[in-house]
Parts: structure tokens; sequence; C-alpha cells
């Protein structure tokens, strides 16, 4: 008895686990087969079967978003980022991606940086980032990303675009410091002559004082007259 009980155990074990397998191949097929609304159902009892499986919620991710499923999308990234392993910088860069379709350009450019960080060199994070920050008016910083991006992908079919986009970007910043520069350089010329005119008015004061003050010097004072008066 025990023995048939222990069979049955195994047996349904490893039913589980086939099923669970089953699952996860026939969701990956069909989301292959760009049928994501049919993956979607497979894949969610993929992850229902086997919660650790990283792929089959990245897939099930991917296949929410290509529905406009987005809060859906993110809640399973999310869920699977932190045991995601090297599948990190993937998961955080796809988490950037519905952000962006969000308009959330801070949460996008937080997961972009995350990313970067998974994973140096996953250059569609360095674009996908600066795509943010043109966004957001970090220019100065969206063009370092873009210059980024092209180290890593210097045969993007974008390069040309870019390229422009970051030589408009460097080229106005130049401008607005020469302007600055020049700005600098008028405030100090005026402040010079102030400072010139100041002195010039004080000096001036200064001599007329002196020169007052010789003129009348003694004037003050009331002169004593020991004598007597003679009135004629």
């Amino acid at each position: 008895m025990l023995r048939k009980l222990i069979i049955a155990c195994i047996f349904t074990f490893a039913s589980v686990l086939c099923y669970g397998q089953s699952s996860f191949s026939r969701g990956q097929e069909l989301f292959m087969q760009n049928k994501p609304a049919e993956a979607i159902i497979v894949l969610e009892n993929a992850v229902a079967e086997d919660p650790a499986n990283v792929t089959s919620w990245l897939f099930l991710g991917i296949a929410y978003e290509q529905l406009g499923r987005t809060d859906e999308a993110i809640a399973a990234y999310r869920k699977i980022l932190p045991s995601a392993g090297i599948l990190s910088a993937n998961i955080a860069n796809n988490l950037g991606n519905v952000y962006f379709q969000k308009g959330n350009i801070e949460m996008a450019e937080q997961y972009y940086t995350q990313a970067i960080g998974f994973d140096s060199v996953l250059s569609k994070a360095w674009l996908g980032r600066a795509n943010t920050r043109i966004k957001a008016g970090n220019l100065r910083n969206a063009a370092t990303d873009y210059e980024q991006y092209l180290t890593l992908e210097p045969r993007s079919s974008q390069r040309s675009k870019i390229e422009q986009l970051v030589g408009l970007i460097r080229s106005e910043f130049a401008a607005e410091e020469r302007k600055r520069l020049l700005a600098e350089e008028e405030e100090r010329r005026l402040a010079e002559e102030k400072q010139k005119l100041l002195d010039a008015v004080s000096a001036s004061l200064q001599s007329a004082a002196d020169s007052s003050k010789s003129i009348s010097s003694g004037a003050e004072n009331v002169e004593g007259y020991e004598g007597e008066f003679e009135l004629q």
C-alpha cells in the first residue's frame, strides 16, 4: 500500500513538472508565432506552476506589452526583477521602455540606469536613457548617452540621425558658453568702469574738501580784543 502511494506521488510530481514544462514550451511557441493573446493564457499558467522561471515572466511581460496591457507588463517585470539573474538588465530595460510609453519619464530613466548598472554594454539601455533625457530636457547628458550608444553600436542604422542631433546639441551648448563668457567679460568691464568712476568722483570730492578746509582755516574762531573801544 505504501509502495503504491509513493509511486502515485512520484507520478503526480512528474506530471506536474511535465505540465509546467509543456506550458512554458507551448507559451514560448505561441509567443514566437506572434500570437500574444494566446501566449498570455499559457504563460500565465506557466508562471503559476513555476514562479521562478524568469524566461516565462519575461515572455509574459512582452506579450502584455504587445497587447497594450502596460500595467500588467510592469507588474510582471517588477515581480521577477529581484531574482532575474543574468536577465536582470533586459528586464530592467523593458521596464524603462514601458514607463517611457506611459510618459513616466522619471521612472523610465531610473530603470534604464538600473539596466546599465546590470550590463554596461547593453546598448539599447543607453539609447533608451538618451531618449528619456531628451524628453526631460537634460540635453547635455542625453548627448553623452547617444555617443556611448554609437560607441557600442557603430553600425547603427540611426547613426547619421543621432550624430546630427548630438552635433546640434553640442553646437547649442558651445554657443551658450560663448554667450556666457562674453556676458561675464562685459560684466567685468562695466564693473571696472564703474569702479574707476567711483574712484574719480571720490578723489574729486576729497580734493574739494581739502581745498575748502585750507581756505577757511582759522575763520571759525572769534578773535579776542583786550584793548578799549574808543568812540569818535
